[in-house]
């Protein structure tokens, strides 16, 4: 009865305020095999992400580490930054030499484009004392997992076969290990926890979710409708959205979810959507759970759909230009000009960085 309790409390927003806050800090390096002439793409870059939010930043063309956070560049000395440009350096250096090794490991071509990526740091709760939740030290290459670290035994995981050499090697070194396991439980917290007291006005700000609800016309099944719960503009990012019928959530083998992403302006969205018949009388609504909330937002879907009316227009003035083209041609009076279609195609290097 008691978790009932606890539970029911949770679901209708009492506890929500107490909740401890998640945080995090990763740090991200991607190399490339050759440059790209490319705006805004280097041979190497790093940077590093408070609650993902970009802190500092390093690339092979400036080759100097600067903050990117206001508070960062007050609080953080300038030996700091002298030293952490030196590190940087240090690692590119590394990079550049590993993604040769790699690429020559695994029989690539080198005049193809390759991307080797380092991310690691660590996740806590914050509860008016700090918990650590997990850490992470991961390696990929061209976007596939190479080898990631096991703190549980303090050993390296290696996921494909190319990787074992690598594995064998730093297993070998125990004080290597020991060291990895120390930086992600201690010193990244460490990190973490002196990084959250300088930008905690910033980092510990709570956004409200703005939610809505709306329907369009499916674009694999003209009979339905893809109906859409939409939160957005909430910070920070962990929120719990359901799209319910009768009050009631729909299970989610039957949603598509897009996870939350990035605003561009340091909040967060979420959408889940559901296949629905396009005559279906049904309430549905959507209900969203934050931590800057007091009690959930509820947004009931009006019945309506977006593009249901515009689509009728098109098949009137569709219907009626082919009558006016059959009656033309029954004339004579008709003449085709055939004109090319040309479709003009963009290429992006995008160097995600994420697990």
């Amino acid at each position: 009865m008691a978790n009932f309790t606890v539970w029911a409390l949770f679901m209708f927003g009492v506890l929500l305020p107490t909740l401890g806050d998640k945080h995090s800090l990763y740090y991200i390096y991607t190399a490339l095999s050759k440059p790209l002439s490319l705006p805004g793409i280097h041979e190497f870059t790093a940077m590093g992400l408070l609650d993902d939010r970009e802190i500092d930043y390093f690339n092979s063309q400036n080759q100097t580490k600067v903050p990117m956070q206001d508070w960062m560049k007050e609080k953080m000395q300038a030996d700091y930054w002298v030293k952490g440009t030196d590190s940087r350096r240090s690692k590119q250096q590394w990079f550049k030499v590993n993604v040769d090794i790699l690429m020559e490991r695994m029989r690539h071509n080198k005049s193809d484009l390759h991307v080797l990526q380092w991310r690691h740091g660590c996740e806590v709760e914050d509860t008016g004392g700090v918990k650590f939740l997990k850490g992470m030290d991961l390696y990929s290459y061209d976007g596939e997992d190479f080898l990631s670290f096991d703190s549980s035994r303090s050993q390296w995981v290696a996921p494909v076969p190319a990787a074992e050499a690598t594995k064998k090697k730093w297993d070998d070194v125990p004080i290597l290990n020991q060291y990895t396991k120390g930086y992600l439980e201690k010193e990244c917290v460490d990190w973490l926890t002196r990084f959250m007291d300088f930008g905690k006005e910033s980092l510990r700000k709570h956004s409200k979710p703005d939610v809505y609800a709306f329907a369009k016309k499916s674009v694999s099944d003209s009979s339905k409708l893809t109906l859409t719960c939409l939160a957005t503009g909430f910070y920070p990012k962990d929120v719990m959205m359901s799209v319910r019928k009768y009050g009631t959530s729909l299970p989610a083998n039957m949603l598509m979810s897009s996870g939350v992403r990035p605003n561009d302006d340091d909040t967060y969205q979420m959408r889940k959507s559901v296949e629905i018949l396009e005559n279906e009388q049904a309430d549905y609504d959507c209900y969203v759970t934050h931590s800057s909330l007091r009690e959930p937002v509820i947004s009931k879907w009006d019945g309506k759909c977006n593009d249901c009316s515009e689509e009728k227009v098109q098949s009137v003035v569709i219907a009626g230009v082919v009558v006016i083209l059959v009656t033309l041609v029954l004339f004579g009076v008709v003449v085709l000009k055939h004109r090319p279609t040309f479709c003009e195609f963009s290429t992006s290097l995008f160097c995600s960085c994420c697990s």
